[in-house]
């Protein structure tokens, strides 16, 4: 079973609730210790081995923080996503401009980046199809 781990802010602590069972708390002073706490109030609770527990951590912010925390998190997957998209694009484009004759340098004045880039990118490419063959 999977125990969650709510964390929220008082004073200089975390204090550390386990809502799946009522009456356990702990806290923490520092948040990346959260789960530690709390695997070992849980463990002592039920009498079992820590190490068999799946610790969950909620973070309770304050709603204007947990919305921007939460709009960066989707920022993020989507910066993610362009860059592998872009990634993908600058590889197949380079491959491309070379095979049309242009130099590597060329290619790398039109794509705006090094000519050591564009020659990773060609290796990188080549890796890629030698994979898929």
């Amino acid at each position: 079973m999977t125990y969650t781990a709510r964390a929220r802010r008082s004073g200089a602590w975390w204090a550390i609730d386990v809502p799946e069972l009522p009456g356990v708390y702990s806290q923490a002073r520092r948040l990346d210790r959260v789960e530690s706490m709390a695997r070992d109030v849980i463990a002592l609770f039920l009498d079992v081995d820590p190490a068999t527990l799946e610790i969950r951590v909620e973070t309770n912010l304050p709603s204007e923080l947990r919305r921007d925390v939460d709009a960066l998190g989707r920022l993020r997957t989507d910066a993610d996503r362009l860059q592998a998209g872009s990634s993908g694009a600058m590889r197949h484009l380079t491959h491309e401009l070379l095979g049309r004759g242009l130099s590597v340098c060329d290619a790398a004045a039109i794509l705006g980046i090094s000519h050591q880039r564009v020659s990773q990118l060609v290796r990188e490419e080549s890796k890629g199809r030698e994979g898929t063959g």
